[in-house]
């Protein structure tokens, strides 16, 4: 006896193919629709973020710390060829710390944060708001904000100032140890993961005496809204402010930007996605260098500033770079007025805790890489405070040749996140 297999017929078989692929088109196009318009949909200017006047008296003031502590970190770092620092992060860690000090130590902190006719109250609400505003006007830019706040198991921390935290900076609450030999690793590995891995090991130990830490991330990615062709990227001599040439791949575009021209500078604005956020360089003209134009940098002067930005065609040569770095804010902010907090006989922390306690020290660190893409840049500001005692046209050329300020801002608001000097791209620090 014989069984017949009947084989699969070819023309049924391409017909269930030909279904299965209109089937899955159905089902996906409207996917691909979605992206697309959903990118379409985004604008292509600036969106304005409205304020609130206390809001613009916290910008103000925050812009004017800004202005004064890169000034002094210029100064205090005259030797070191790439500075960055993000005023914003301090600003969110220093700002948290404000809430637990009280009496003389809370005004001098008021003093030096430029705080002068703001109210606690005010800062936290306005902060609360701001961080919202920063982190969603562009969906093209990444800006992500995190805060956390650590207490050492001996101290008998107020739980009215952990609520305060957790509900005006969004602030993650961890208990620790200091006998715990791994809390070191902890505590930077939840600063790397806030800053997308680009601030790395930044604690190197925990004091013994340690009552707590509060720390700021900040981590920016924002792609030019007129990017770089890589392919006219080129070799070519950059000039230092001690007189060395050395030699770095310079970008280069023809794009239409706002600019000032000043009789000591150069004022460029190069824009983010849709221009909420854009990068600031400030080129010095003639001798001036770096530390003539710091001098010059206050409200008033870069409101000027600002006010002469027109637009101009622009034959720009940019060099890549990318640095880290790393400093220790204390006797900054001292010379800033807030010096009490420092100083363990007389601080003043009672709205934190009843135990004695002071500020140790403010740990700020920085990465940055502007590339033909965009620019992605990072920071963290760590506040340890510890037990007073063991208690529990034709286009206009630009080339950025020589050493350049840069500052990275919201446009709508004015508010600065980050503040820097590139003084040799070639150094990889």
């Amino acid at each position: 006896m014989f069984f017949a297999i009947n084989k699969p017929d070819q023309s049924n078989k391409r017909l269930k193919m030909t279904r299965y692929l209109f089937i899955f088109l159905i089902l996906f196009i409207p996917f691909i629709s979605c992206e697309k318009n959903s990118t379409d949909n985004l604008p292509d200017e600036p969106v304005p973020i409205e304020l609130t006047a206390t809001q613009q008296e916290l910008v103000e003031a925050d812009n004017t710390f800004s202005f004064d502590i890169f000034r002094l970190m210029m100064q205090d770092n005259e030797d070191v060829e790439n500075i960055m620092i993000s005023p914003l992060s301090i600003s969110y860690a220093l700002s948290m710390t404000l809430n637990g000090a009280n009496g003389a130590t809370r005004d001098s902190m008021m003093k030096a944060l430029r705080y002068y006719n703001i109210d606690i109250e005010d800062i936290n609400n306005s902060y609360k708001d701001l961080t919202d505003k920063l982190i969603d006007i562009d969906e093209r830019v990444v800006m992500e904000i995190a805060n956390s706040v650590w207490v050492e198991k001996r101290l008998r921390v107020k739980q009215a100032f952990i609520d305060m935290l957790k509900e005006y900076f969004d602030a993650e609450a961890y208990d620790f140890s200091v006998s715990d030999p791994g809390m070191v690793e902890i505590i930077n590995k939840w600063i790397e993961d806030n800053t997308h891995g680009k601030i790395k090991d930044m604690i190197d130990e925990l004091p013994n005496d340690i009552a707590m830490l509060l720390i700021n991330a900040i981590y920016f990615n924002g792609k030019w809204k007129y990017e770089f062709d890589t392919d006219k990227t080129n070799e070519m001599s950059f000039y230092t402010e001690t007189g060395n040439q050395v030699t770095v791949p310079m970008m280069n575009q023809e794009l239409t930007a706002r600019l000032s021209l000043m009789s000591d500078l150069i004022l460029l604005e190069l824009p983010y996605g849709q221009g909420n956020y854009v990068m600031d360089v400030l080129l010095p003209l003639d001798n001036n260098t770096c530390s003539d134009i710091v001098r010059l940098l206050n409200n008033e002067n870069w409101n000027n500033w600002m006010n002469y930005m027109h637009d101009t065609n622009v034959d720009l040569y940019m060099p890549r770079f990318k640095y880290e770095f790393k400093t220790e804010l204390k006797d900054i902010l001292t010379s800033m007025g807030m010096g009490i907090a420092f100083a363990p006989e007389i601080a003043d922390f009672s709205n934190i805790s009843e135990q004695d306690l002071f500020i140790s020290k403010v740990l700020h660190q920085t990465f940055i890489e502007t590339n033909e893409e965009g620019t992605e840049a990072a920071a963290a500001t760590v506040v340890m405070i510890e037990f007073t005692s063991t208690q529990p046209a034709d286009p206009f050329m630009i080339k950025l040749d020589r050493p350049f300020l840069y500052l990275i801002r919201e446009t709508s608001t004015n508010a600065i996140a980050f503040m820097g000097k590139t003084g040799n791209p070639s150094v990889q620090e």
